[in-house]
């Protein structure tokens, strides 16, 4: 008993500084998450996307004029796939909080040996590895049937990263917060589709009135999807460089929030 007392100190980590396989392990529980339903997590998204495209290039035809020097249907394919990205990120970890609080085997995680970053990362790693599924395959499912192509992949990856990592840290937040389905329903339908929806994906902020373009210019939803459009078609309404700074300072804000949350225990220790 005395050496057992010596070896294991309440509330000493054994692991190093970081826990890499407990780390792995809930990383890849979650990503296993949404692969078991694939159907539904990644099929169905891309099944939206490719019905709003057919459905608004049917009611356009070609007598829409180009949009930032190409095809209007060449400007919306990357705008709808940032769409499910953005959306499909906060659904992974949102619906991941909130189902372990419903069903009660949060105390899973909660009793792992597993710091708040290890966990708050390792959801949000797997949020941004849906969103990756989601943007590959949409890509390979469009280019079937429209001149679709990565141009740059290097921007293409730091902002399907970044925007994937945002609504992750997002989803987390709002899973702590939210008692049932229908508080997530609400910040959903009332906060994440309509600001998804209103921030560049079926036009250029160049349409709007001043005042309205101004204000998109901080919307961080219009630099993820100006941003990612950009690696297609390499045209943009706003800027690389602010866009990557401002969301790597709003991807860490979030983060730390989220971290923050979790380690507190909010709504998930009595």
């Amino acid at each position: 008993m005395v050496e057992l007392q010596k070896k294991y100190i309440a509330g000493k980590r054994r692991f190093g500084s970081i826990n890499w396989i407990g780390f792995y392990s809930l990383y890849m529980k979650e990503t296993l998450r949404f692969l078991t339903v694939f159907g539904q997590t990644v099929v169905g998204p891309i099944g939206t996307s490719i019905l709003f495209l057919l459905v608004i290039s049917l009611a356009i035809g070609e007598s829409r004029s180009d949009v930032l020097g190409v095809k209007y249907i060449e400007f919306l394919a990357p705008g709808l796939i940032a769409m499910q990205v953005i959306q499909q990120s906060f659904s992974h970890s949102s619906s991941s909080l909130l189902m372990g609080k419903i069903m009660q085997n949060i105390i899973d995680i909660i009793g792992a040996p597993l710091s708040s970053s290890e966990v708050t990362i390792a959801v949000i790693l797997a949020s941004v590895t849906r969103a990756l599924f989601i943007a590959v395959i949409s890509i390979v499912v469009f280019s079937t049937f429209i001149e679709i192509s990565i141009n740059n992949f290097l921007i293409f990856l730091i902002y399907l990263f970044l925007s994937a990592f945002i609504l992750g840290a997002a989803g987390f937040i709002a899973g702590l917060w939210a008692d049932k389905f229908d508080h997530m329903a609400t910040v959903t339908n009332f906060i994440i589709v309509p600001l998804s929806f209103l921030s560049g994906t079926f036009y250029s902020i160049d349409k709007l009135p001043s005042y309205l373009s101004n204000l998109s210019f901080y919307n961080p939803f219009f630099h993820m999807i100006d941003g990612f459009r950009y690696s297609f078609i390499g045209n943009l309404d706003g800027s690389i460089k602010f866009g990557i700074i401002y969301l790597s300072i709003l991807a860490f804000i979030l983060w730390f929030i989220s971290f923050y949350l979790y380690k507190k225990g909010y709504k998930i220790k009595s």
